[in-house]
């Protein structure tokens, strides 16, 4: 990586650099996703909310067009991770319901 311009590798450094606050920002977003998974198995309310997530895409296309990036793949972002939380959502949800009803298990 000797013959690698600096402008490149200061430019990948800065990719890196974000690639890692990324990943915290994600990390930190899944403990309250989490945290709102237990909230609804607690409360029986299911792990999918249509209409906080359309609501959820209208606000992330209108933030992605106002910050010059392209509002297709932003939805696409975000419907990637609302996938993953009802996923988590829906196994907290088994297991609450398992933990409610541990002897209809052994029938």
């Amino acid at each position: 990586m000797d013959n690698v311009p600096a402008e490149l590798r200061r430019l990948r450094d800065s990719i890196d650099n974000i690639d890692s606050a990324v990943v915290h920002l994600l990390a930190e977003r899944f403990k309250h996703t989490q945290q709102v998974g237990l909230l609804k198995a607690r409360t029986g309310m299911p792990p999918a909310d249509p209409e906080r997530e359309a609501e959820q895409v209208a606000r992330l296309r209108a933030l992605a067009d106002q910050a010059g990036l392209d509002p297709e793949f932003a939805e696409k972002f975000l419907a990637f991770l609302v996938a993953e939380v009802i996923q988590h959502h829906t196994r907290l949800r088994r297991e609450a319901d398992e933990l409610v009803r541990p002897t209809e298990q052994l029938s």
